[in-house]
């Protein structure tokens, strides 16, 4: 490097060494390679900065096969130095045939910017085919603006062409987890046995840090968890190391574990309530076989179920587990470990119910079953009001219209399913700093929407976005509504912003069911129905939802029965949601309608199932259209979640022109201008 060009560095690098050091840069910071240049053979690279007034060291690591590592200690003034080469790898390219002079020295000269920002220029020479040539290398490193992230982008006075060589560090110790992945065999004589056990793993490590995380097959009922798995690690910089075996687990969580409790494999209901005893005790749950692994690993026993419930039933057993543990039991939290029954339990959702010290059972909630139901009124009478009920019900037992009908009645509200997946991990992951919940509204403030003579169509995705389509084929093609689960703000924030976050100008989402979770309002105790609602309003503001949906069967507590909703309840609604823009009710088709004030409350005139062929719902929807002939008709859908966008799209290709497809909040505001509905509730 010629004399000017020296002397202009050393100008420069005076010149910002004025400003102060940013101490922020102090600690172990990690590679995050997915949003980093390549760096040809290393697959990880470390940095780690010791930051003083005039001062700094910074330990450069690179690995793990072939490990490189650097430890400069540099003045911050802006004056030169020089630095010993001790390894000859061009380090920033391994791949290029470059070496630099083991035994020699670099020139080096550190300084701050402005904002903080570090700026580092190297000058050395290096061997090349042709002889030796002399590099300038700049390096800037800049924090983030909440200080969770390290840029490093070089720059070399050779490099003409292409991209800028960038790399991302994240802090060391920030979003390191661990993934497995769950088959989809969950019988009891197959692979339960160590799924169950891996739950109860990761309602233990993730109470105080997000760090064991689920991806499970493909048939799962929660169809994201990969997808999910890979926004975690994109967007939000986790680092994954897989592991393998429950003794892989055993042994990296050893320290988390203080026992073991053994279920029963001939008594399926031991592992419900074994779970009960794993989040009081912090134990993992085993079968005998597994029993010498346990021990392995120093874990010392706290129950044995073996024999103990042998030929009791249901309500023998969690009528014992109800003396031995309710007292020690949550009273905001309950949990319902239902679902598929027989030689089958999927129970991912336990791992919250043990962080949350909650009470697990399948109980019945039919009242013919009168021991069981007693037992579940029991219970839920003892838990405090607004509370929540975790899980889902037992398929062999009872319907979802009777538990949730039975909760109600308490002031309580359901959430989740029996397999809702890796909650535990998710309510630790919040969202990314800065970022906002913003929906895809379509409506123009101060626009005036006024309907046409034709039939307008809207389509709205029954049982939230987990369980849904959102993953599947035809996303985005036509204007869609997606009903939120709300309360998974604070439950699972990262997955909301997950899909906020890939929501298309198509993708429309509202707030459901019937309150901050699901409940019926029909059946809520009136005192509390109003805080209830008033709760979810909150929750919609949070989300920036306008579209509020109710569902309620308590009428005849069975599927496809009496969903309508008298007017006071309505009036509740009306009043402690003054910001909506409508209200969807129903779940299948109902019958009630109103407006006020330009607001429109709406029921489903079509339920779109997963069986019909496309020709047939085409069919039904034109006769839906030909039955109610005045015009505009709003023809609110409620689509299975089991079909995808595609089909759907498919269907609505085969209507007429008289029939048009559009936005869920657009096709509201034009049925409260020109409503063609008649008033109705249930009397």
């Amino acid at each position: 490097m010629n004399t000017l060009s020296r002397t202009l560095i050393i100008v420069i690098m005076l010149a910002v060494s004025v400003f102060g050091q940013e101490p922020a840069f102090n600690g172990k910071w990690k590679l995050i390679p997915a949003k980093s240049s390549t760096l040809d053979y290393y697959r990880s690279a470390t940095l780690e900065f010791a930051v003083k007034e005039d001062a700094l060291t910074l330990t450069t690591w690179q690995g793990p096969k072939r490990v490189y590592e650097e430890q400069m200690t540099l003045n911050t003034t802006g004056r030169p130095q020089p630095v010993e080469i001790r390894d000859g790898s061009f380090a920033s390219n391994l791949f290029m045939g470059l070496k630099l002079p083991v035994g020699g020295t670099k020139e080096v000269t550190a300084g701050w910017e402005k904002d903080g920002v570090l700026r580092i220029v190297e000058n050395f020479d290096v061997a090349t085919s042709q002889g030796t040539s002399r590099l300038g290398m700049t390096r800037r490193y800049e924090l983030s603006e909440h200080k969770d992230l390290l840029t490093c982008v070089v720059t070399r006075n050779t490099r003409k062409t292409g991209p800028e060589a960038r790399y991302v560090y994240k802090r060391h110790d920030a979003d390191n987890a661990y993934e497995m992945l769950l088959t989809d065999d969950w019988a009891i004589d197959s692979k339960l046995p160590e799924h169950a056990c891996l739950i109860s793993v990761q309602g233990i490590v993730n109470e105080k840090a997000p760090l064991l995380y689920f991806t499970f097959g493909p048939a799962y009922p929660f169809n994201y968890t990969r997808e999910l798995r890979d926004f975690l690690e994109e967007r939000r910089n986790f680092t994954f190391t897989k592991l393998h075996t429950v003794e892989e687990a055993f042994a990296t969580f050893r320290e988390h574990i203080k026992g073991y409790i053994v279920w029963d494999k001939n008594v399926r209901t031991s592992l419900i309530v074994a779970y009960t005893l794993a989040g009081l005790e912090q134990g993992v749950v085993i079968t005998e076989d597994m029993i010498p692994l346990a021990e392995k690993y120093g874990f010392k026993p706290i129950d044995d179920f073996r024999g103990r419930f042998t030929g009791q039933s249901d309500f023998e057993i969690y009528s014992w587990a109800k003396d031995a543990y309710w007292s020690r039991c949550s009273r905001d939290v309950i949990v319902w470990l239902g679902g598929i029954h027989g030689s089958i339990l999927m129970p991912a959702a336990a791992d919250f119910g043990m962080m949350n010290r909650g009470f697990c059972s399948d109980l019945s909630a039919r009242a013919t079953d009168t021991q069981e139901f007693a037992l579940t009124k029991s219970l839920l009478a003892e838990m405090n009001p607004m509370g929540q009920v975790w899980g889902w019900h037992s398929y062999k037992k009872d319907a979802e219209e009777e538990l949730t009908t039975l909760l109600s009645s308490y002031a309580l509200t359901s959430d989740g399913l029996n397999t809702m997946p890796n909650t535990s991990f998710l309510i630790g992951v919040p969202a990314s700093p800065g970022f906002k919940f913003k929906n895809q509204h379509n409506i123009v403030p101060g626009k005036t929407y006024v309907p046409e003579n034709k039939v307008y169509l809207a389509l709205v995705q029954t049982d939230g976005l987990g369980i849904g389509a959102w993953v599947k084929p035809g996303r985005g093609s036509i204007p869609y509504a997606w009903e939120v689960t709300m309360k998974f703000l604070h439950l699972s924030p990262a997955m909301l912003e997950f899909y906020y976050a890939q929501a298309t100008p198509n993708d429309y989402f509202i707030g459901c069911l019937s309150g901050s979770s699901y409940m019926y309002p029909k059946a809520f105790p009136k005192e509390w129905l109003p805080k209830e609602i008033a709760r979810a309003r909150e929750l919609m503001e949070q989300l920036d939802l306008r579209v509020f949906e109710i569902m309620d069967y308590a009428g005849d507590g069975t599927e496809a029965g009496e969903n309508n909703l008298p007017k006071e309840i309505v009036d509740v609604y009306y009043n402690e949601m003054p910001d909506a823009i409508g209200f969807l009710n129903g779940y299948y088709a109902s019958n009630t309608f109103t407006v006020r004030g330009k607001v429109p409350f709406i029921s489903y005139d079509y339920y779109l199932s997963a069986d019909k062929t496309e020709a047939e719902a085409a069919a039904d929807l034109t006769e839906l259209a030909e039955i109610n002939a005045q015009r505009p008709y709003f023809l609110l859908v409620h689509v299975r979640e089991s079909s995808d966008v595609a089909r759907v799209k498919a269907i609505c290709d085969r209507l007429g022109p008289d029939i048009e497809v559009v936005p869920l909040d657009v096709f509201l505001k034009m049925a409260g201008e020109r409503p063609t509905f008649t008033e109705r509730y249930l009397p």
